[in-house]
């Protein structure tokens, strides 16, 4: 039996100007999937991840996260965009990841991660500081919570931004590209943080280049070029035994 959908994008048009970025772009996610999205740069993956948690608000088609569309209401065939308060009310059960860590300078690890749980959910302080130091601790970074981003390496700042976005206590998780901004030695850190995540069940969308990590991770991977999904299928149909010429040059390029 099938479980139920976490995301369920319908023909997922978005334009910059008169650039169509994405041309209809239909998938699904189940409960407990993860899904990576593979594709040369400028494919249309961020944008598609950034539309799901209406970070981009679409030109056409619906976008549902858990059962409930985002960013609109419709009401009689037609559909209008929420306020900006109902949109962030939405948004905070949606955690994302960026290539680039976007902590707060001013803050301490510990101070970026119950940043959002007291202010945006009025979590009580002790119970966020409580909660903060174990996503630390099961990030690798119990030894940091004191220490500001411009202490901590790359690596170890994604790692802190990935806490922050749990400490939200989301029902999906979206990377960005989690890894491209790390030198080669401090991936791997962040990787095994996301195995760990995937493997309690938390539904990921990850925008990767890690080839390793979608074959072993993964229970889809969808391939993008030029807005559209090329192929999508399980890590072996997709990666080991692409069937479209454009997958198999893509491939080729970065295996």
């Amino acid at each position: 039996m099938s479980k139920p959908l976490m995301v369920d994008a319908r023909a997922i048009r978005k334009s910059f100007g008169a650039n169509e970025v994405l041309k209809g772009i239909t998938l699904q996610v189940e409960q407990g999937q993860v899904l990576c999205l593979l594709g040369p740069s400028g494919s249309g993956k961020s944008t598609f991840l950034r539309c799901i948690n209406h970070l981009e608000t679409i030109n056409g088609g619906r976008l549902y996260v858990d059962g409930e569309l985002m960013g609109f209401k419709e009401k009689s065939d037609a559909i209008y965009e929420m306020k900006p308060t109902a949109i962030a009310k939405q948004r905070a059960e949606i955690g994302m990841v960026f290539q680039r860590f976007n902590l707060f300078p001013h803050l301490t690890a510990l101070e970026n991660i119950i940043e959002a749980p007291v202010g945006v959910k009025g979590v009580p302080k002790a119970e966020a500081i409580a909660k903060a130091r174990e996503l630390l601790d099961s990030v690798g970074l119990a030894d940091k919570a004191d220490s500001y981003p411009s202490q901590l390496s790359g690596g170890q700042q994604q790692r802190v931004a990935i806490a922050r976005a749990l400490a939200m206590e989301p029902k999906l998780m979206l990377f960005d590209e989690p890894t491209s901004a790390l030198d080669p030695e401090l991936v791997g850190d962040v990787l095994d943080v996301m195995r760990k995540l995937a493997k309690s069940g938390m539904t990921m969308i990850v925008v990767t280049h890690e080839m390793g990590f979608a074959r072993e991770v993964a229970d889809t991977v969808v391939f993008m070029d030029g807005g559209v999904v090329v192929e999508s299928g399980s890590p072996t149909e997709v990666i080991e035994n692409p069937q479209n010429p454009r997958t198999k040059a893509f491939l080729s390029s970065v295996l």
